[in-house]
């Protein structure tokens, strides 16, 4: 007989469930970040470099936000930090809305307030999950959560299509002023909603971190593993959430298009993550994450051999099954190593999650300058096509990483625990290593 958790809600606290009732708020606003910004860059500019710089603006913003967080932590409620983060991202909008012309200036500054936002909302996000669960309940965490932004993202984006395009008249007739006209509406829609997310956060009741030292340059060996993982992580990162809406508005030509085509297939793919999430335990979070990475491959290869309408399909059908199984595995093996290193270190908690945003920052720079080096110097339809694959196919290396990653954990764990260090003893100085993705 299969041996399965069958977590549920009631294994979760009170501040746990306030907080997946607040990320399901925000959610309705992450899939108008996620797509509809890139659309409306494409819409304005046509031109898919400046989706990408607008991109890597945002990547540079989060690691310092990162960064500053940790300071602010020690004198401000994380409350406030996390509900700061949600609204930034309203106030990001707005400021792209306000743009006359969409230059590199306008996008820089856009996309460093939209990164500051990220910056805030995971760097504390990160932290409040890996206080409010355990080991055996996060799989079910992140299934459950999956789960809700899945559903909501399957449906915002149709909405939104036909709102901008169906909404304002005759889609074949429609002006670029109209649609550009419902994105403000949709903006101020936006702010409403992080407002409200950040009134509801409010109702539960979190420790911050210790007034700590943060910053540190040398870390344990299993560290290093899990280090790796970030960057190929952020290798996809780099532009795999701007891609989709780059390759629709290309083949496609319309919101309405892009909208209808993000809805398929992803009511399948939020009831696998439910699935997965209420049954699966830790020992299958590398099979998972196995599956999740070919998935990710196999979009890539079908959108680089074809790259017409029907690669564009399949590419979004197994981008929406493998994005959210990647997560469902990733964070809760992220979260595990911090939770023993913290003890085993007897380091802040958030000292890792910084480090580890670091290392993603190093892989979406890579990853977004990869397609950038492409779209200049040959052409923005070879580095649509291929970077996405040399991208997919370095993200294979992931699944050996993530194995012996695991068996390391294993190890360690029980080690700890025969010797009773887990809570005692300080960590050896022979078993660190300088970490090459350390804090400046």
């Amino acid at each position: 007989m299969i041996d399965l958790a069958k977590v549920g809600l009631k294994d979760f606290t009170r501040s746990a469930k306030i907080l997946i009732i607040t990320n399901t708020i925000y959610a309705f606003v992450l899939p108008v970040i996620d797509i509809f910004v890139a659309s409306y860059i494409m819409r304005n500019s046509n031109d898919p470099s400046k989706v990408i710089l607008y991109q890597l603006a945002i990547y540079v913003g989060i690691p310092i936000t990162f960064l500053i967080n940790g300071y602010l932590l020690n004198k401000i409620n994380i409350k406030r930090l996390f509900s700061l983060g949600m609204l930034l991202s309203g106030v990001s909008m707005v400021f792209m809305m306000s743009l006359k012309e969409i230059n590199y200036f306008g996008l820089a500054g856009a996309g460093l307030i939209m990164g500051m936002s990220f910056g805030l909302y995971w760097a504390n996000r990160d932290y409040l999950v890996l206080s409010t669960t355990q080991d055996r309940t996060r799989n079910f965490y992140y299934g459950l959560e999956t789960f809700i932004y899945t559903i909501i993202a399957s449906t915002v984006p149709f909405l939104i299509g036909w709102y901008l395009m169906k909404g304002h008249g005759n889609a074949e007739s429609i002006s670029n002023e109209a649609v550009n006209s419902g994105y403000r509406v949709i903006t101020t829609i936006v702010f409403l909603i992080t407002l409200l997310a950040s009134i509801v956060f409010h109702l539960g009741t979190y420790e911050k971190p210790k007034s700590e030292k943060f910053i540190y340059f040398k870390f344990h060996k299993l560290w290093k593993k899990m280090i790796q993982l970030s960057v190929l992580k952020g290798l996809a990162q780099g532009f795999i959430v701007t891609a989709p809406a780059m390759l629709m508005m290309k083949f496609f030509h319309s919101e309405g298009a892009l909208g209808t085509a993000i809805s398929i297939g992803a009511i399948i793919a939020a009831v696998i993550m439910l699935i997965l999430g209420k049954y699966s335990k830790p020992k299958h979070r590398l099979v998972i994450f196995s599956v999740g990475l070919i998935s990710f491959f196999l979009a890539s290869f079908f959108n680089g051999l074809l790259f017409n309408t029907t690669g564009v399909i399949l590419f979004m059908f197994l981008l929406l099954m493998a994005r959210p199984i990647l997560d469902i595995a990733y964070f809760p093996i992220q979260l595990k190593v911090i939770d023993i290193l913290s003890k085993l270190e007897n380091r802040n908690e958030f000292s890792y999650i910084l480090n580890h945003e670091f290392g993603l920052f190093v892989g979406r720079f890579i990853g977004a300058s990869t397609f950038l080096i492409i779209a200049f110097f040959i052409n923005a339809d070879i580095a649509l096509r291929y970077a996405l694959l040399i991208i997919g196919s370095l993200q294979l290396l992931s699944i050996i990483i993530a194995k012996q990653l695991l068996r390391q954990q294993s190890t360690l764990e029980k080690e700890l625990l025969e010797k009773e260090l887990l809570n005692k003893e300080p960590i050896d100085e022979d078993t660190v290593i300088t970490n090459p993705i350390s804090v400046k």
